[in-house]
């Protein structure tokens, strides 16, 4: 029988996740900022080879806070641990481990022999993956190690491979041709938040989520799709709309460009921005956005 796993994608914020998922299938399939925390949600990608097929699960970077938002995506991350045959821990090169590097250790100490650890941004001139050996090496002494470069594709093969060989038997869970099983509505609303921390990180990264309302398909074929940008306060309201609009229309512009890349149909959005002082406290907000 072909090997088939499903595979946890755990470190802490901005060490290459999302990157790395979207290298390994080939497409786009996490959204990716440089602000740290972009992932909410437990994302799914899927790699089909001739040796089998791992099922990736990108988890929220692991963060050490007590803000309910954060306290709700380290949940999330221990959930999915709970739920896979494998782990993919990614550890950036080029920082010093941390506080966040130590409670993922200590998260992972008795799940070793199931673990693969990527040492990810070798590429980078500031990449020392030989200082991450040296912490990693006496607390995961049983982890395979791959060091890599999410961004330039360096050694995946290798990492795959390193998959594979821990890997069960077992079937397909998809078809060989599906990368992700994300329905349409969650990935355009997370092509929209893209676009939205994009042109809004400097001033407010973290106070922006965006939530669907409704959407409907024309005769032709045009599926039009409304969502609400939320932010915390009516000064960030007046930050995402822009000028005359002129920030809004960027982000409908650009999510619509690489809408178009990923479905065979034309997506035309109406976004529109909304206030809500608390929906990064708000338990019902949370629970609508994070899964």
């Amino acid at each position: 029988m072909p090997k088939s796993a499903f595979v946890a994608i755990i470190g802490r914020p901005s060490a290459g996740k999302s990157t790395l998922l979207n290298a390994l299938c080939g497409a786009k399939v996490s959204i990716v900022s440089s602000v740290p925390q972009t992932t909410r949600n437990a994302i799914r990608g899927i790699v089909t080879r001739p040796q089998g097929q791992l099922i990736f699960v990108d988890t929220p970077g692991y963060h050490i806070s007590e803000k309910k938002l954060n306290l709700k995506l380290r949940e999330l991350v221990l959930q999915s641990l709970s739920e896979v045959d494998l782990i993919l821990y990614v550890i950036d090169a080029t920082r010093d481990p941390g506080k966040e590097e130590e409670a993922i250790i200590e998260l992972l100490s008795k799940e070793a022999r199931r673990i693969v650890i990527a040492i990810n941004k070798i590429d980078h001139p500031e990449a020392r993956p030989l200082s991450v050996e040296e912490f990693v090496i006496p607390r995961l002494p049983d982890a395979k190690r791959i060091s890599i470069s999410a961004s330039q594709g360096t050694n995946l093969s290798l990492l795959l491979d390193a998959l594979f060989s821990l890997a069960p038997e077992g079937p397909f869970w998809y078809p060989e041709e599906i990368y992700t099983d994300q329905e349409p509505v969650f990935r355009i609303g997370e092509i929209i938040r893209e676009k939205a921390i994009s042109h809004t990180r400097d001033e407010l990264p973290h106070a922006i989520a965006v939530e669907y309302r409704d959407s409907s398909k024309r005769a032709d074929g045009v599926l039009f799709a409304r969502f609400d940008i939320l932010v915390e306060r009516d000064s960030q309201k007046a930050i995402v709309i822009g000028r005359q609009g002129s920030v809004i229309k960027r982000i409908r512009e650009e999510a619509e460009a690489d809408l178009k890349k990923l479905f065979d149909y034309p997506i035309k959005l109406q976004l529109q921005v909304a206030v809500d002082p608390d929906w990064r406290k708000s338990d019902s907000v949370l629970s609508r956005m994070i899964f």
